[in-house]
């Protein structure tokens, strides 16, 4: 890289080929991957989550993978420190850190900065899971839309992560999450600046066949018994966000009856999808991105010309 305090941040959505483009360039370049993924902090969680296999990672240093367990909770705010810690030991070792994932609200907190909002309330949280699994998530994306109708228009009504966020901030400050947000209020880790190398494909329908391909795959190479052995433990269950991790929650629901091995496929196919859509949504409000189609022959070419 010809300007040291630049780091460069590889983002896309799931199943755009990111893991192997960062592999193919820590093959010709000084890299160590430094995941910006929400589910591949948790270990036992594997298969459904495309970690790097044993190999991959004995070859190329990865960090921020199979830092907690699924019972554990974790947050943007922690994301940055973690990551700030890992960009500076790379750093240090004379090594060139590249962020690489789909987790955007991480991306963008490390980029612009965290807002400052309340702390979140283990109890109100465990509360409105509880009911969000009596009433459905659509029952309560409505009663956001009763407070916070700015927050409740940009959230799909099963986006449960944010819908329980967005409450949890109402009831815990007495102000909707769109004031806090109104008002801009952010801090900055470090002063570093930082390269987004964002993929986005052009033809959504082979993203799309690629989507459904990949959780085929997952489902053969044993996802259901990686499901089933969390099911078994005895401390995990919805109120915690790695089961609630797309793929993870319709099998579980279909270990719990509720819908057949096909149903719960196809609902995971389409959630996967969905959560494309909304990765490439944040990927477009990232107006100093450097855009590739990973679709292109000369993809690969492009990233490594910019960082070589």
């Amino acid at each position: 890289m010809a300007d040291p305090i630049t780091v460069p941040l590889l983002l896309g959505p799931t199943g755009a080929g990111k893991s192997a483009i960062a592999m193919r360039l820590a093959r010709r370049l000084p890299l160590e991957i430094v995941s910006v993924d929400s589910a591949q902090i948790y270990r036992g969680m594997d298969i459904g989550t495309a970690k790097a296999s044993a190999a991959e990672r004995a070859a190329v240093p990865h960090h921020l993978i199979d830092i907690r367990d699924p019972a554990e909770s974790y947050s943007a705010a922690t994301f940055v420190t973690d990551a700030t810690a890992a960009i500076d030991a790379i750093l240090s070792r004379g090594r060139v850190p590249l962020l690489v994932g789909g987790t955007m609200l991480y991306a963008k907190a490390l980029i612009d900065g965290l807002h400052r909002l309340p702390a979140a309330d283990p109890a109100i949280r465990a509360r409105l899971v509880a009911e969000a699994a009596r009433d459905g998530w659509p029952a309560l994306h409505r009663r956001l839309a009763s407070i916070d109708p700015v927050t409740a228009a940009r959230l799909q009504p099963g986006d449960s992560q944010r819908i329980e966020r967005a409450l949890e901030v109402h009831e815990t400050s007495g102000r909707p999450l769109s004031a806090w947000i109104g008002a801009d209020h952010r801090t900055r880790a470090d002063d570093r600046r930082y390269r987004v190398f964002a993929l986005e494909p052009a033809d959504r329908a082979l993203l799309h066949t690629r989507i459904g391909a990949r959780f085929r795959h997952m489902l053969a190479s044993g996802l259901l018994e990686e499901v089933r052995r969390l099911r078994s433990r005895a401390d995990l269950d919805w109120s915690h966000p790695s089961i609630r991790c797309v793929g993870y929650r319709q099998l579980w629901r279909h270990l719990d009856g509720e819908l057949t091995l096909a149903e719960a496929t196809d609902q995971a196919i389409a959630a996967t999808r969905q959560l494309a859509k909304r990765q490439l949504t944040w990927l477009r409000s990232m107006p100093t991105r450097t855009s590739i189609d990973p679709f292109d022959d000369d993809a690969y070419e492009r990233i490594e010309a910019a960082l070589g």
